[in-house]
């Protein structure tokens, strides 16, 4: 079992607004996704508006997310790892906080994983059975799912990054389906699955469901599967030159003629040279499977 490294604090926030409201925006058209918005901490400052800077702590499970909210703010990851498990101490329900503690306290990879199965358990705790009949499809939006979401969607990353693919992808799937409008980016991560396992036809399914994706993701892993229909014909050809228009720093990453860095960007723009890393780091290893991609790419995008 590979040791994991202690992580800094992340500091990321959204924003809560009402039920109603919200599924009625819900079923408008897939958003493009924007990873420097910092989600975690605007749950925070939305549950406490009207608050007077604190949320109203009507139950056990509202005081440990406030003490979460707190976690997310300290100062340093220690500070932030006894606030997390301060909040369970208070609530056995804070899905929050035992994915936290996977993320930044966990030295093994089957501890995180006990920690991420614990925060889905608790998140549908505190959800209820009634939320996952009633709310299918506005997840997300509405406030209250988003510890049950992360839980769900750490869980996923790290069951695939062990080598537990199916399961990993099944989980990618509940999300997208009781999220349909994917705030998380989980269509990013199955696709990468998809392709990487040759489940060509799957891939291209998940294409028509979100067929207005522009980002490079969604670009280049248009490339990868019309190459792989038929190789090199103009409908690859197409698809390259479009997918080099929306970003063309990704060619370099993955054919070798620039290295990668050591660490990941934090961030990224459309079109910049963080994202085409961010690619490259999750889809490199689709690409390597399959036979004369990156010598075709290489060739065709000097």
């Amino acid at each position: 079992m590979a040791k994991r490294k202690s992580k800094k604090a992340s500091k990321k926030k959204t924003k809560k607004t009402s039920k109603k409201a919200t599924k009625k925006r819900a079923k408008k058209k897939n958003a493009k996704k924007v990873d420097d918005v910092p989600v975690v901490r605007l749950d925070s400052f939305f549950a406490n508006l009207g608050g007077g800077g604190r949320m109203a702590k009507t139950s056990p499970l509202d005081e440990a997310q406030q003490i979460m909210y707190d976690a997310w703010e300290a100062p340093t990851c220690r500070k932030a790892v006894a606030l997390a498990k301060k909040a369970l101490k208070v609530s056995a329900d804070c899905a929050d906080a035992y994915t936290f503690l996977a993320d930044y306290d966990a030295s093994w990879d089957d501890e995180a994983l006990e920690l991420y199965q614990k925060g889905v358990e608790a998140g549908k705790r505190a959800l209820g059975a009634r939320a996952f009949k009633e709310d299918v499809g506005y997840f997300w939006g509405l406030l209250e799912t988003r510890p049950y979401m992360r839980a769900l969607a750490g869980l996923a990353r790290n069951l695939w990054n062990v080598g537990r693919h199916d399961e990993a992808i099944g989980h990618y799937r509940e999300l997208l389906r009781l999220n349909p409008n994917d705030n998380q980016g989980i269509r990013d991560l199955l696709m990468a699955a998809l392709l990487q396992l040759d489940r060509n036809d799957e891939a291209e399914e998940l294409f028509k469901q979100y067929k207005n994706g522009c980002m490079a993701v969604w670009m280049y892993s248009r490339v990868l599967l019309d190459f792989r229909a038929k190789g090199d014909t103009p409908v690859a050809g197409k698809s390259l030159k479009a997918a080099l228009e929306e970003n063309r720093n990704v060619p370099a990453y993955l054919t070798g003629r620039k290295s990668m860095p050591r660490e990941l960007p934090g961030h990224y723009g459309f079109g910049d040279d963080n994202e085409a890393i961010l690619y490259v780091h999750e889809n490199k290893a689709a690409w390597e499977a399959t036979p004369g991609a990156l010598e075709w790419l290489a060739s065709k995008a000097k």
